[in-house]
């Protein structure tokens, strides 16, 4: 008896045979003075690899004004922050003070437990400025949810680049496209920003098992699914995945190897315990919790408290 060989799915225009598990619109929001498009988690999908949050952020402030996020708490995460314009200062219970500019990468891994901030700067509050740019959290491995607190910054100039028929691909963190960037990670990931002029076309990388894409500007097509800014696709593992800019694109790919078992996720917590998230409540609430230096007045009351 004859063997016939497996088709793989394709998510080009050339085939008709689906490679996309799931598509998620943004939903609005506002935090800290600023719109945001929040993707994961969704109904559809609560993480892609590590991934479990991403937040769009993007606005324009008046004189006087800017983004202003109070300290809160986080478990058993990193939070990555990417900006493509504006600036924002973030500080920490460790004492981190840190601008973060456009194409800067700050990793802040807060096993279990950190506080930090982010604001506009004051001397950036005297004139007109704009903010866009994205924050995700990568949950970590069991090995690592009770790790002690760190926080790595990335200037944009360590971050490797490549222009690969036209196409300009940054890998933010992890590995991707015969890069790997500099960012200290705990489980195999990767991040990737690409820009795409109109009609160029851009396989995916096939060596991690779970990928996503979500368009940051323009419209990227996958087949027949055309999409546009606020919407991401989360691809079926082990599809062939080619996209297609239909005008140009500013993109990000993400995803990786599934976690070590289910996450939860309350406000700003996420553990692989229901028990563990009650006692950060139970932390926060009681003010258990290290300050951030220099941003110490400000409490967020746990939501629903």
């Amino acid at each position: 008896m004859s063997v016939q060989p497996a088709i793989e799915p394709e998510c080009s225009s050339a085939s008709a045979v689906p490679a996309i598990a799931n598509v998620i619109d943004a939903r609005p929001r506002e935090l800290g003075g600023v719109a945001i498009r929040r993707v994961l988690p969704a109904a559809a999908r609560r993480m892609v690899g590590p991934f479990t949050f991403l937040d769009e952020m993007h606005g324009a402030f008046a004189a006087g004004k800017g983004l202003d996020v109070p300290p809160h708490p986080h478990i058993a995460l990193a939070t990555v922050t990417y900006l493509f314009d504006g600036e924002i200062v973030h500080r920490d219970s460790l004492g981190s003070r840190q601008p973060i500019r456009p194409g800067d990468i700050n990793w802040m891994t807060a096993g279990r437990g950190i506080v930090h901030s982010e604001r506009t700067a004051t001397d950036q509050r005297q004139q007109a400025s704009r903010l866009h740019g994205l924050q995700l959290w990568v949950a970590l491995p069991l090995a690592h949810e009770e790790a002690p607190p760190s926080f790595h910054h990335h200037p944009a100039a360590r971050l490797p680049e490549r222009v690969l028929d036209g196409i300009r691909l940054r890998v933010l963190a992890g590995s991707a496209f015969g890069m790997t960037s500099p960012v200290e990670t705990l489980s195999p990931l990767f991040y990737v920003e690409a820009v795409l002029p109109a009609g160029g076309t851009l396989p995916l990388p096939s060596e991690h098992e779970e990928r996503a894409l979500y368009v940051v500007e323009g419209s990227v097509s996958c087949g027949v699914e055309r999409t546009e800014p606020g919407r991401m696709l989360v691809f079926i593992p082990g599809a062939s995945v080619t996209l297609r800019a239909e005008m140009p694109a500013r993109i990000v790919l993400l995803g990786g190897a599934p976690l070590d078992g289910k996450r939860y996720i309350h406000w700003n917590f996420v553990s692989s315990s229901r028990e563990r998230i009650e006692q950060a409540k139970r932390d926060w609430t009681s003010r258990r919790f290290a300050t951030v230096p220099g941003d110490e007045i400000e409490f967020v009351p746990l939501p629903g408290s």
